[in-house]
């Protein structure tokens, strides 16, 4: 049961008042419902008062400042005290499209502007702006062709209402149907449900940081006294994203705990099935693949369930240790699954298991979506029998209609999509399964103590032997007719190209000030280069039906396509050796983790690869820099901490995910040092109190309603 303390905070938002049908609706666009561990009911959970008072500011504007009007900054948000001086109101035809304006003179004893509206009730202007009346006016000022004007002001007060206006007022983000002023009205109102709770912070930390209380510190970032307040550095900011990780680290702390108590399959004996299998291998295990493998077999044979996460840098070799790890569960009488984002790449990994398993007596079978009916039943009769030792293929293994004779391993590969409560239901499957997760993406160190609190993890970095450096190196998009004309010479010779374009359709004219440059759509990129290189041009992007996409991708990994056109779609889940040149156009859009993922297409055989990373002209020293990143190094750990640092964590994956917690208020570009701090305590608090029924346990337990992770006290509570 909720703390009844917290009850305030979680009634529903059209308690408060100005919030209607339609407010809420726009609220829940833009809030929506993030659940910290549960996703079942997203879409039928109220929308509460909590949710409004964690929607952050992004920046303030400062009505503080009242000036004559020629001294009105440009570009700015500007305050002045006006005297109305005449009214032009729109005339145009009734039938016609577009109606000029309706213009307001207004000005000092400095000088004059005009007040711009369009498609306004004009009886509203005459009141809220009568002609010869002084007004207190702000809004954002702009000069065209030399007259200062102020569209739409953000507010028009009555000099006696100064006071209400001459304030450092919050911006938030917005969407469709709530204007800025409408859901500053509503957090300020929100605001009046909030009250001192219970301490769950450490009081020394607390003292040492000064750090506020938690009522004050979220009241500062919506009426805050200085710009200072809202940034990530601020104390309020900072001890806001020290209790979002508490919360989370503690609820990982109880679910970790509770999975590594409950027994798993317990294995006995050395596993000859894999000394056959090393023994068949056409290469030489790495030492980092003996070493995670040894980590591995600590789970397996420890008889508890196995939570453990496999991070292996692009081509380290994390799909055979993934198989030798299968090994003594099949020996064992137990079946493993193996789970991939894609159907083609599952192929590849079936392809890739019966070469090496030929010989000693396993099946391996794979269940896709594109199945006859007939084919599908076949299969999961066979799984369901036990026939089947290895089965591959995507999400879909895990329906309900899909049945194991006993299954004893689940390997996850490139899944970091899946949050703590996909993992769990996800082992339901079997007899308490081992769970292994695979990931070629490296993540900093602060977000898998994020993401996967809750599981061991393995590193995985050397490449084996025989795998050449991939020749990276950045240029300019004027040289792009050499690069075309070298892609024309190194096809003859047999290569295959990657070719990678940032968007999908034609940028529109917005697009294309935004991004400061002609950004190419894949569309566009893939029927010039039709017409350059001939038919054996495929083109693969997210817009496309998924049957069409795989068809590209399969006949780009056979004989059919020399050239791949692509958008992202190719940074995991493909896998094709004969790729030896990836180009990356504007790679200036992209962050670092990203093209590293994207350069691990190529080089993955014995043949010389290279990665070219095309750049406006245009792009600052900062972009520049961060592509000398790529280029220097191919240590993906090292580039992920470095993309963490310039693009903070939203961005470290291309775009948020799932399986990362979407935090309100913590923000791992700044407040890693929290995370370690965070874990330390909760160690601390559950070895004193493992049962959280101490003050400080109860307050603890407030925090985790608080932040929705409330679902890990049933597992404390099971005991």
């Amino acid at each position: 049961m909720r703390p009844s303390i917290l009850n305030s905070l979680f009634a529903d938002a059209m308690s408060i008042k100005g919030v209607g049908p339609a407010v809420k609706k726009s609220l829940v666009n833009l809030i929506g419902y993030r659940p910290a561990l549960e996703q079942a009911n997203r879409f039928e959970h109220p929308l509460t008062i909590r949710d409004i008072l964690f929607h952050m500011p992004t920046g303030c504007v400062d009505r503080r400042v009242v000036v004559p009007v020629a001294q009105l900054p440009v570009s700015q948000v500007g305050t002045a005290i006006v005297t109305v001086q005449r009214h032009y109101p729109s005339k145009a035809p009734a039938k016609a499209r577009r109606k000029p304006p309706y213009k307001i003179i207004v000005g000092d004893e400095s000088g004059s502007m005009e007040l711009i509206y369009f498609s306004p009730k004009a009886d509203y202007l005459q009141k809220q702006l009568p002609e010869g009346q002084t007004r207190v006016i702000s809004g954002w000022v702009e000069a065209y062709d030399g007259v200062l004007q102020m569209t739409h002001p953000d507010m028009v007060e009555t000099v006696e209402n100064l006071a209400k206006l001459a304030r450092l007022e919050p911006v938030y983000p917005l969407t469709h149907g709530i204007s800025q002023r409408q859901l500053g009205k509503v957090i300020q109102a929100a605001l009046g449900s909030l009250k001192p709770l219970p301490e769950w912070m450490d009081p020394s930390l607390k003292h040492q940081r000064h750090w506020p209380d938690w009522h004050q510190a979220v009241t500062c970032l919506h009426v805050p006294h200085t710009q200072e307040d809202i940034v990530p550095a601020s104390p309020a900011r900072t001890r806001l994203a020290y209790d979002e990780l508490l919360a989370h680290q503690l609820a990982l702390a109880i679910v970790r705990e509770k999975t590594h108590k409950k027994s798993g399959i317990h294995l006995s004996g050395e596993s000859q099935l894999r000394q056959r299998l090393v023994a068949n291998l056409p290469f030489a295990l790495t030492d980092g693949q003996r070493r995670v493998l040894g980590e591995i077999d600590g789970d397996l044979y420890s008889g508890s369930r196995m939570l453990r996460l496999l991070q292996g840098d692009v081509g380290s070799g994390k799909t055979v240790v993934a198989l030798l790890a299968m090994m003594p569960m099949i020996e064992a009488g137990y079946q493993a699954a193996f789970m991939v984002p894609t159907e083609i790449l599952g192929k590849q990994h079936l392809a890739t298991i019966r070469q090496l398993t030929k010989g000693l007596g396993i099946n391996s079978a794979i269940l896709t979506g594109k199945m006859t009916a007939v084919e599908r039943r076949c299969i999961m009769e066979a799984l369901e029998n036990g026939e089947i030792h290895i089965i591959v293929g995507t999400h879909a293994l895990f329906q309900e209609q899909v049945s194991f004779h006993q299954l004893g391993l689940v390997v996850i590969d490139e899944q970091h999509r899946f949050g703590v409560n996909q993992r769990l239901a996800l082992t339901g499957k079997g007899l308490r399964p081992h769970v292994l997760l695979m990931t070629a993406t490296p993540i900093p160190r602060s977000l898998t103590m994020t993401a996967y609190g809750d599981m061991e993890c393995s590193l995985l970095t050397e490449k084996p032997a025989g795998r050449p450096r991939i020749d990276t190196r950045v240029m300019p998009l004027d040289r792009l007719d050499e690069v075309v004309e070298g892609l024309k010479r190194a096809i003859v010779q047999g290569s295959k190209v990657y070719w990678i374009c940032p968007l999908v359709e034609e940028p529109t004219e917005q697009t294309r000030k935004d991004f400061e440059g002609d950004l190419a759509a894949t569309e566009e990129r893939y029927s010039v280069f039709r017409q350059v290189f001939g038919p054996r041009v495929a083109m693969a992007h997210g817009k496309m039906k998924p049957a069409e996409r795989e068809q590209a991708l399969e006949g780009f990994a056979g004989d059919a396509y020399d050239i791949l056109v692509a958008t992202t779609v190719v940074e995991v889940g493909v896998n094709v050796p004969d790729a030896t040149i990836i180009v990356i156009e504007h790679a200036e859009r992209f962050g670092l983790a990203q093209l590293h993922q994207l350069r691990g297409r190529v080089g993955r055989s014995d043949k010389p690869s290279s990665c070219l990373l095309l750049y406006a002209a245009r792009s600052g020293e900062a972009a520049k820099k961060r592509l000398g990143v790529i280029r220097e190094s191919d240590d993906g750990f090292f580039i992920a901490e470095k993309d963490l640092e310039l693009r903070g964590e939203g961005d470290v994956l291309g775009t948020r995910q799932s399986g990362f917690p979407d935090f309100h208020f913590a923000d791992m570009a700044f407040h890693r040092e929290l995370i370690t701090i965070a874990r330390d305590d909760v160690k601390l608090a559950l070895h004193q109190d493992p049962t959280l029924h101490t003050p400080r346990g109860e307050a603890l337990r407030t925090l985790l309603y608080l932040f929705e992770y409330d679902s890990s006290l049933r597992y404390l509570d099971a005991g």
